[in-house]
């Protein structure tokens, strides 16, 4: 079976705080039995003529200040709702600082304590991205978000700090689209758990929807 095509998008050049350098190379290994992985910080691939050769777009970027213009905005979003896949990787959400992708993606970042021991619990065991996918341990930045009340997401991942326990993945579809977001991807060791690479693989064959 042919391979589909992933569109990885980052910062190589200037990155706030999460470079693409080293990541790319974990996400290209993770997902190689499925999709050939295209790595790079243009944004113009998110113009409509440009991503629409892809299956599936997962979102490093790492740009908390500029949000993107408002034909690569339209693009991603008629990419997704048109039937695309997404899948947002922890500082990947920084694209919500522009808000049709905040809709988009359902949540915006609000801040994070300090990075930490996390333990992640499986909130929704049925749902196809968990899958197999048991609780686990693993030292992360723990991400706090504010969500959108309209989306209707499925909440995948929970992690537990200091007696709280909040959202650290979820699922839902757009249009004809399906998003998912991952909190987890601070850096190359979280690549390397396990637990997570399941998860990760699991969650872009859902959103590409390739068969289990």
């Amino acid at each position: 079976m042919e391979k589909r095509k992933a569109l990885l998008l980052g910062d190589y050049t200037y990155p706030e705080f999460h470079p693409l350098q080293g990541i790319d190379r974990e996400v290209t290994h993770i997902l190689q039995d499925w999709m050939t992985v295209q790595c790079s910080e243009n944004r113009k691939l998110l113009l409509k003529e440009n991503i629409s050769g892809f299956d599936l777009c997962i979102s490093y970027v790492d740009n908390w200040k500029d949000p993107m213009s408002p034909q690569q905005t339209a693009g991603l979003l008629s990419y997704v709702s048109g039937g695309g896949g997404l899948l947002v990787l922890h500082n990947g959400i920084s694209m919500s600082s522009n808000y049709e992708i905040a809709q988009l993606l359902g949540a915006k970042f609000t801040r994070h304590p300090a990075y930490a021991p996390l333990e992640f619990r499986t909130a929704a065991p049925d749902h196809p991205v968990m899958e197999g996918i048991a609780s686990f341990a693993m030292d992360e930045e723990p991400y706090r978000f504010e969500f959108d009340p309209f989306t209707q997401k499925t909440v995948l991942l929970e992690y537990e700090l200091e007696g709280d326990v909040r959202p650290a993945a979820w699922a839902h579809s757009y249009g004809l689209g399906r998003v998912v977001y991952l909190m987890p991807g601070h850096h190359q060791a979280t690549f390397r758990n396990e637990h997570f690479g399941r998860l990760m693989v699991q969650a872009a064959k859902w959103a590409a929807r390739l068969p289990g």
